[in-house]
Formats: C-alpha cells, structure tokens, sequence
C-alpha cells in the first residue's frame, strides 16, 4: 500500500512540473530583450499580402509559441491563426544569414525577403547582401544548423 501511495504521489507530481503538450519543445521566437513581442511588433502577414513592413497594433494581437505577434488589422491577424507556420519569420526571426553562419543574431523586421513564400529577416542591409550573393544556399545550411542552435 505504501509503495502504491508513493507511486501515485510520485506521479502526480510530475505530472505538475511537466506541461501536458509538447509546445514546450517547438523552437522559440525571438523577441528581444525587453520585450515578448515578435518581428519587432510588425505585422508578420502583411509581408507576405502587402510586401512590405507594417507596424501591427495591440490590439490586434495573439501569442504563439510564447511570443506576442501583433497585426495591422483583424483580417491579418485572422489570417495568421489560420495557419501560424505559413506566415511567421523563419528561424523564429533570427537573423537567416547569422543561421546559415552556425549562430543566432537578431533579425530586424525591416531588413527581409520572402523566398517561396517564406518570411526570412536579416540583421541589417549590409548582412542582407551578404545573404542575396548565394540565397539558396544560405537557406539550406541555416535550415541545417537552426535546430541545433536553438537546443543548446
């Protein structure tokens, strides 16, 4: 009876400090160091269905994946909960060609490209020209290095 307890008291008790889904262990956002909020708090879909870098507003908010991502409007916001992957940064937007080099770097929203309808974010102008020299192949070490960058 007494091992019974224990096991059971033993359980219960990990089950309070382990979360019940595994969005713990996805790759995280990068949002600075005195914030929670993404991409600078620009709006991650208006890159994708305006071209170009727009301010998203509070109140049009949602948090994924632990961070705060902020729209220009509810029909942008609306669209990123439809499906979050398609429209979020790259490598939780850190800076692509810093990944690519085996490192994180910050990303600065207004510094980007979209690459078969992917939103990548760069450190600044002169590291983004060094990423346009070879955009493939940028994106095939950073999509090879990210992961472990971020586990360690």
């Amino acid at each position: 009876m007494r091992k019974a307890l224990f096991l059971a008291a033993a359980l219960a008790a990990a089950g309070a400090v382990l979360p019940a889904d595994a969005a713990w262990a996805e790759d995280p956002i990068y949002t600075g160091r005195f914030s929670n909020t993404a991409v600078g708090g620009y709006d991650a879909v208006a890159y994708h269905t305006e071209g170009q870098a727009i301010r998203g507003e509070r109140e049009f908010s949602t948090e994924w994946r632990g961070a705060e991502f902020r729209f220009a409007s509810q029909a942008n916001l609306d669209l990123f909960l439809s499906d979050p992957e398609a429209y979020a940064p790259a490598y939780g937007g850190y800076c692509a060609w810093a990944v690519s080099e085996g490192y994180t770097a910050k990303g600065d929203p207004n510094v980007w490209n979209i690459v078969d309808g992917v939103l990548y974010l760069n450190y600044n102008a002169q590291i983004q020209d060094r990423w346009s020299t070879d955009i493939p192949g940028h994106i095939e070490r950073a999509n090879a290095n990210y992961p472990g960058l971020v586990d360690e």
